[in-house]
């Protein structure tokens, strides 16, 4: 009785239906933003002021050019302009990835 069960099964081939979507998980860098690194990486753009408790401040001059903006506080002048100077690569830095991807290495 069982040979004669499993017989009469009909296999049913089954589809499956899928969709996908795909999206860009890192935003686009904004022109407003590029321009600020820009200008962040120039050290034209920056002064040291020292303040009355005898710390020296890291500033830069908006793009605008009517105010100054703090950035870090340090106790020594030199160590100020280590500051702007570590600054000053990190958006130049900034502003190379903004171009693509540099092939590093290449192999033959």
């Amino acid at each position: 009785m069982r040979a004669i069960n499993q017989n009469k099964l009909k296999t049913k081939i089954m589809t499956f239906y899928y969709q996908t979507k795909t999206w860009n998980s890192q935003p686009q860098i904004t022109e407003e933003t590029i321009n600020l690194w820009k200008h962040l990486a120039e050290k034209k753009n920056w002064r040291i002021t020292q303040l009355p408790n005898g710390f020296y401040q890291t500033e830069y001059q908006d793009q605008n050019e009517e105010t100054w903006n703090d950035v870090t506080r340090r106790e020594t002048l030199e160590g100020a302009e280590q500051a702007i100077d570590s600054s000053v690569a990190h958006y130049a830095k900034k502003l190379e990835y903004v171009s693509g991807p540099k092939v590093v290495k290449t192999f033959k």
